[in-house]
């Protein structure tokens, strides 16, 4: 509408010279500069002394509907329009009317008369080019503002109005994932208009859309090269270094801009600016002094959707998701159609468990922005966690006791509603021992579900039977696996179970029957300084009469975030009421303590077509009753490839002198291959 707007020039040279003319320059001067209020005044002071002056009854009508009255000024023209029907002057004015009505289909029609009239009226075909553009009609647009030109070559406004064609068209192609056919458009664009400003903004926006952020970056530089749009330049420049994971650089352009802002900064550009540094500022966990910076802005502007979004964000970075998801509240109670209240909302309400109700802010993101690229990954994200699913594995063990084994086992998840999902498993194991000559094998099959009972509470549980074949024993015995997952604070996990299963390290193992009954607790604490803490406890108690008591601790602190690299210690403690050695490794008391370093690229966040990763070196010290101190090490490693969102791969391989449950003093060394597959493209209670 700017542009339209700017066609009071045009519309209004004849009128200037027609009568009275003179008498009314002040307010003519008014309406060129913008000054509409003042404009109104002036205008309906003259018509009161001369009521039926066609000139003043044109400006009076631009007056007033430039100033937020269309209905009124729709009115006038109409009238006018009644007066002098053949007057191209009124027609034309009646025809912007209609456009600051937003009635643009009206308004077509309209202005195709009047160029079928005129065709060579620069006011109408310019007009019509700017009707079709709010159309969405960008291909007929770019016609008809072509025609304007060639009627008046290099006229600024038409220029104005074929700018924002082209930026129109170029984002109509970015929304419809058509990311080349837009570059291309803002690429002429910049042809014509040289390095506009506008224009490189939209087009470093789509490069990080498409995650192109080599080109991005690069736009902003030449954004740059203009000294007026510094701040700009590095507001874009410190998203760029975010995605690519140099938060720390993030920062530090950031604090560039932001202490670039002047007393001629714009407030705009202020406010971007303020943002985009407490953004870099929670980026980088800065959180104290993030908080200190929005309370500020808080104080003076305690209902700014701008500063609730940013203590929003904040509060997710430090998982308080229920305040959050107030802030977010209030910023829709402000704008329902708000970008960051609708998606930050279903953010927030996901983190929280409810999924259906972040699918409902998801999607109401996507009535009020159309195809929006982060609205339908988030959906798309949230549609994978409900998509049917099979992880696979094979893996070949072998150990210096002589032992080789092979194992294959199939976990499925089919979810039938964000609530519940419908479990199974197969696993089958075949190992031998080449002294003993001693070979068994077993099969295992379990099915179960899993029910979301409140927001932060899951049951699980699965039941079947394993079936186990050896050199003197042929049984079937009883498996189940039941847990409640529980969120009881923020950043917390803890799993309370009960799991019944059988020895099968090896073939002796599996030929003696030995059934377990598992009671366990998982605590994982998180916390907002780069600290964690793991802890289980399990107690077991055996059908041969043995009781254990396990515990395993792990402290570790988060190094780096991309990827993740954290270091820590792991102790763990073991005990057996009756000690059979001659049986299986059961130490009236073992102890182990390690130091770890992992470094991981995890393969939940990897993008397709990218490789994912993950390495774990340890080495520490074992301790086996009152025996000398043995030292240990273990490395794990997996590398693999993510052939698309639903579909990914992986070799993984372990090897480690630790003595376990049911060995000591041993080399315990495990290859494998993975395949995890989502079985269909779509949850399938969203079909």
């Amino acid at each position: 509408m700017k542009t339209l707007r700017s066609l009071i020039l045009a519309s209004f040279l004849l009128l200037v010279v027609t009568s009275n003319a003179q008498n009314m320059q002040e307010g003519f001067n008014h309406l060129e500069t913008g000054e509409y209020a003042l404009a109104e005044t002036f205008f309906d002071t003259v018509l009161k002394s001369y009521p039926k002056n066609k000139t003043a009854r044109l400006c009076y009508g631009r007056a007033v509907g430039l100033n937020g009255d269309p209905e009124k000024a729709n009115h006038i023209f109409l009238e006018l329009l009644k007066e002098y029907p053949t007057d191209f002057e009124v027609k034309l004015n009646y025809g912007e009317s209609l456009l600051w009505k937003n009635e643009f289909n009206d308004a077509k029609s309209y202005y195709e008369a009047l160029v079928f009239e005129a065709p060579k009226s620069f006011p109408a075909l310019l007009g019509l080019a700017n009707t079709l553009s709010n159309l969405k009609d960008y291909n007929n647009a770019l016609i008809y503002v072509n025609k304007a030109l060639e009627v008046s070559p290099g006229n600024p406004n038409a220029l104005i109005s074929k700018k924002y064609i082209y930026l129109g068209f170029a984002y109509q192609k970015q929304l419809a994932q058509l990311y080349d056919e837009a570059e291309i458009l803002l690429i002429k664009n910049l042809e014509l208009f040289g390095e506009d400003k506008e224009t490189l903004m939209n087009l470093a926006n789509l490069y990080l859309i498409n995650n192109q952020l080599d080109f991005a970056k690069g736009t902003y530089k030449r954004l740059a090269e203009n000294p007026l749009h510094t701040i700009e330049a590095l507001n874009g420049l410190a998203l760029v270094a975010h995605l690519n994971g140099k938060e720390k650089h993030a920062l530090q352009l950031s604090h560039d801009a932001y202490t670039s802002i002047d007393t001629k900064t714009s407030e705009i550009l202020i406010q971007q600016t303020t943002e985009r540094y407490i953004q870099a500022l929670i980026w980088n966990k800065k959180y104290k002094q993030a908080e200190h910076s929005i309370d500020e802005l808080i104080a003076n502007s305690p209902n700014a959707n701008w500063v609730l979004a940013l203590r929003a964000t904040l509060n997710i970075y430090k998982s308080n998701f229920k305040k959050s998801l107030s802030d977010y509240n209030r910023i829709l109670e402000n704008d329902s159609t708000s970008f960051d209240g609708n998606l930050g909302k279903a953010n927030a309400l996901k983190a929280l468990g409810y999924y259906d109700d972040a699918y409902i802010s998801a999607e109401n993101t996507l009535k009020f922005y159309d195809n929006q690229k982060d609205a339908l990954n988030f959906i798309n994200i949230l549609n994978t966690s409900f998509i049917p699913v099979s992880d696979s594995k094979a893996a070949y063990t072998f150990d210096n006791g002589n032992n080789r084994a092979f194992t294959f086992n199939t976990n499925v998840s089919f979810p039938l509603s964000t609530k519940f999902k419908l479990l199974g498993r197969y696993n089958y194991r075949t190992t031998n021992n080449s002294v003993t000559n001693n070979e068994a094998n077993s099969n295992d099959i379990s099915l179960g579900l899993s029910y979301q009972l409140i927001n932060n509470i899951t049951f699980n549980g699965t039941t079947g039977l394993t079936t186990a074949n050896t050199e003197s024993n042929n049984y079937t015995q009883l498996l189940t696996d039941v847990s409640f997952n529980i969120k009881p604070l923020k950043l917390q996990t803890l799993d309370i179970g009960y799991k019944r299963d059988i020895q099968s390290f090896n073939a002796d193992l599996l030929d003696r029957e030995i059934a377990q009954n598992n009671y366990y607790a998982n605590y994982n604490l998180n916390t907002n300084f780069n600290l964690g803490w793991f802890t289980q406890f399990m107690h077991t108690s055996q059908n041969d009469g043995n009781k254990r008591n396990l515990l395993f601790t792990s402290l570790y602190y988060n190094l780096f975030s991309k990827p993740s690299l954290k270091m820590g210690l792991n102790y763990q403690y073991i005990t057996f009421a009756d000690q059979v050695p001659t049986v299986y490794f059961s130490p009236e008391s073992f102890q182990a303590g390690e130091v770890f370093l992992n470094l991981i690229k995890d393969e939940n966040i990897t993008k397709s077509k990218q490789w994912f990763y993950e390495l774990t070196a340890a080495t520490g010290f074992q301790f086996i009753e009152d025996g000398e101190r043995q030292s240990t090490y273990r490395v794990q490693g997996k590398i693999g490839y993510k052939f698309s969102e639903l579909c990914m791969a992986n070799v993984f391989g372990t090897r480690s002198n630790i003595a376990s449950a049911t060995a000591a003093g041993f080399t315990f060394t495990e290859i494998g291959l993975r395949f995890k597959w989502h079985l269909f493209d779509a949850p399938v209670f969203r079909k």
